[in-house]
């Protein structure tokens, strides 16, 4: 029985990340923190990276504290609850920088309809240069309309 709840805690965590995701996008990476997105819609790269590169380590915060406290102390379902975040971030890497931005030439003509989605909607996010006015911020989950066939971006 514990394992089953170990299990649902991580899969808890790991499916309101995507909310926490959406919602950290939408009103803080094109709100106050544009200034660190900003060159993931611009191309201002310098050299392999990006200055939104730095959300990584802000991030994975949360989720290695969540790790540390849980392994250590009597809070144990802290450590599930890291390890859903922790899954999270791997998907996020993925899939956003591997599968979408192919920042590491791997999946590149996937011709799976939830991928192509994905990538459909991340496209449309980043025809927005500015903070304002964007849509898609989710990662996994994306409006539906974007898995439809021949939909264009």
């Amino acid at each position: 029985m514990k394992l089953v709840l170990d299990i649902l805690i991580t899969l808890a965590a790991f499916t309101l990340m995507e909310a926490v995701a959406w919602l950290a996008h939408r009103y803080l990476m094109h709100g106050f923190l544009w200034g660190l997105h900003r060159d993931h819609h611009h191309k201002e790269q310098y050299g392999y990276l990006e200055r939104n590169d730095y959300f990584f380590l802000i991030f994975a915060t949360p989720g290695i504290a969540c790790l540390a406290i849980g392994s250590y102390t009597p809070v144990a379902w802290l450590l599930f609850v890291g390890i859903g975040i922790t899954l999270y971030g791997l998907c996020y890497f993925l899939v956003h920088d591997i599968f979408i931005h192919q920042r590491i030439k791997w999946f590149r003509n996937s011709n799976n309809r939830y991928l192509r989605g994905i990538r459909r909607a991340h496209k449309v996010h980043h025809k927005h240069l500015g903070k304002e006015d964007g849509e898609c911020f989710g990662m996994l989950w994306v409006p539906l309309k974007f898995f439809k066939e021949g939909k264009s971006s």
